[in-house]
């Protein structure tokens, strides 16, 4: 099969499309031929030596995949539309993945669209709602909101009747995520987030992807029993955290990670994204949030893409 490995860790050239085995399928495995695969953070830090796979895992990125089922097993028909979450490898014609991480394609959604699914939908579900517990009336600040993880937790959020703040760097971006049902934009670049956000009274959940460099000034964003979750280290992993601003307000910090979670966590995660994400796509409640697609062959011109921050949404790869 092809596949799309970085033998050296690099820049977007170090992506080269190149000829590998088809997987060999584990028991409790479902083998899928890719139709296409999500980027994600997580693989440009792969691709930069900086996120390897976790341990069994392929060592070439690829998080997310849509496809259709290679060969009838674990509850699956020959030829039948499904996503699948993965800890790596999804840059490929084919893929073997845990049965607890592959879902029936959602309803009413293209198939290659729905590559750009799975690992925001967990994500965001597991962080937002199954960790923070973000509840109705609740606020729920967001940073980066037009791109994938954002305008999934946007919709999400706005779904539960929570209030929506979210951050990006440009006017064209904040004008996306007010399309996408936040009630306040803020350009980070020309706005200070602490200050709008305190006028609503703090956010009671925060979802992070910068890390270190807005550490304090999410903290003093929080409300009262505020939430704080990072899942990205974008803006550095070292900080300095005021415990008594944290004291004063309750607050929690919670650092997050999906990619190296027990087969048994993420197949939970699945289920709840099938049984509260799935049927809100199915009834166009929910749109998943595409940028562009490349072919498989562009990879590194897709990460080209990617690195310069211009996107909106996901991008994919089609096989």
């Amino acid at each position: 099969m092809k596949a799309v490995t970085a033998l050296v860790p690099g820049g977007p050239e170090a992506l080269q499309l190149t000829e590998l085995p088809d997987p060999s399928l584990k028991p409790g495995e479902v083998l899928i031929d890719v139709v296409a695969a999500g980027i994600n953070r997580a693989d440009v830090q792969q691709r930069r030596g900086l996120y390897p796979s976790p341990p069994g895992a392929p060592d070439f990125p690829g998080l997310e995949v849509s496809g259709r089922v290679a060969q009838a097993a674990q509850g699956f028909e020959e030829g039948q539309p499904v996503v699948a979450l993965l800890a790596g490898g999804g840059y490929a014609e084919r893929v073997a993945a845990p049965a607890g991480q592959v879902l029936p394609a959602p309803e009413g959604i293209d198939l290659i669209a729905a590559a750009g699914i799975p690992e925001v939908a967990a994500t965001v579900y597991s962080n937002v709602f199954m960790l923070a517990k973000l509840r109705a009336a609740q606020t729920l600040l967001v940073h980066g909101g037009a791109g994938g993880i954002g305008s999934m937790a946007i919709q999400l959020a706005k779904h539960h009747g929570a209030q929506v703040i979210s951050t990006a760097g440009s006017a064209e971006k904040c004008q996306r995520i007010l399309e996408l049902g936040a009630d306040q934009a803020i350009n980070y670049r020309e706005q200070d987030f602490v200050h709008l956000v305190q006028q609503h009274g703090g956010a009671d959940v925060i979802l992070d992807v910068m890390g270190a460099v807005y550490l304090s000034r999410n903290v003093e964003a929080l409300a009262l029993d505020g939430r704080l979750v990072v899942i990205g280290l974008q803006g550095g992993k070292t900080g300095e955290l005021d415990l008594g601003v944290l004291m004063a307000k309750r607050g929690a910090v919670f650092g997050t990670g999906l990619r190296y979670r027990s087969l048994e966590e993420k197949a939970e995660i699945m289920r709840q994204v099938q049984q509260h994400v799935w049927p809100l796509l199915a009834d166009g409640r929910l749109t998943p949030s595409i940028g562009k697609t490349f072919p498989l062959s562009e990879a590194a011109a897709a990460h080209e893409y990617f690195d310069s921050g211009e996107h909106q949404g996901k991008i994919l790869l089609t096989v």
